[in-house]
């Protein structure tokens, strides 16, 4: 940036970037505590940033280039010039925020520069450690969670949000000349990659997707322990994306796993009656004393794989 930036200016840009994009969910929901909607408009407009700086230059080694630039930014010790790092820095260091995670969401982003295709089910998960994983890790401190066994079971939730979108926007993906659908996963049902490129959907194509729907699905499942050990706004807000999420595998249900032709999609009555569904569960739930329980000791972190 040419010129310097002051706090106040630098969360007003901050707090415009957060409010002005359309995500499947609302960035900061309306249930979380106004005291950290700052905290949240900072840290989405740092990862605004670089989700751009990757994806719409339209040039990969001037995307890298930028992305080595950002985390320059990132790690500076000097006084930060650009407005996101001016806004973000109070915030991690009030929050007590790892810069490892956002160190992360910067390698998810080179890496795809430079890998289009997983060969199996471990490649993609260790890709999710970097693009999705960290989302749900800063969350979880923002509101004052910093213990590894929570952030584990957010683990399962955000790779299963993660894998969801992919299969959700394997058009989007193929005009980017990226497929996330793992290779082996393909190979087994007799689906050549040629076909995925063509869009020329099949019933064994339809069989690897139903197979990668019940993947991400089983995720959201094992990401579910973590709901009723946070306080209940957070968790309001986990279990919305949780069953986003979801509803997004049940959409691809819906069109016989047809993601070559469309897109699937959450229309909004679909997304208030959900809002709805989940707001009468959470109040049962918030009444029974269903939040804010401990951690079991002997929960077992079932293997992904």
């Amino acid at each position: 940036m040419s010129r310097s930036w002051g706090l106040e200016e630098s969360l007003a840009y901050t707090r415009w970037i957060a409010t002005g994009h359309y995500e499947n969910f609302h960035v900061v929901s309306f249930l979380l505590p106004k005291e950290l909607h700052q905290d949240f408009y900072n840290v989405y407009a740092f990862c605004r940033w670089a989700d751009d700086l990757g994806d719409e230059i339209g040039d990969t080694q001037e995307s890298l280039r930028l992305l080595s630039w950002w985390r320059d930014c990132l790690l500076s010790p000097e006084e930060p010039r650009h407005p996101v790092f001016v806004a973000l820095r109070p915030t991690i260091a009030a929050r007590k925020l790892s810069i490892v995670h956002f160190d992360n969401l910067i390698k998810a982003f080179e890496q795809d520069q430079t890998k289009t295709r997983y060969a199996n089910w471990e490649e993609l998960l260790d890709y999710c450690i970097y693009s999705a994983n960290p989302v749900g890790r800063l969350v979880l401190e923002l509101c004052g969670y910093h213990d590894e066994a929570r952030a584990l079971l957010s683990d399962y939730t955000c790779t299963g949000l993660q894998l969801a979108n992919f299969w959700q926007d394997v058009r989007v993906d193929l005009e980017k000349e990226r497929v996330y659908l793992p290779m082996d996963l393909l190979a087994r049902h007799n689906v050549p990659e040629a076909d995925v490129i063509a869009r020329k959907h099949s019933p064994e194509f339809a069989a690897a997707m139903k197979e990668a729907v019940a993947y991400a699905r089983n995720l959201f499942h094992q990401g579910l322990a973590l709901i009723p050990t946070l306080e209940p706004r957070l968790a309001l807000d986990i279990e919305l994306f949780s069953r986003g999420g979801s509803k997004i595998l049940e959409k691809i249900e819906d069109i016989d796993y047809r993601v070559l032709d469309r897109r699937p999609k959450i229309g909004k009555i679909e997304r208030v009656w959900l809002l709805f569904q989940v707001l009468g569960a959470w109040s049962k739930k918030r009444i029974a004393g269903g939040y804010n329980q401990p951690l079991r000791s002997n929960h077992d972190h079932a293997s992904r794989s």
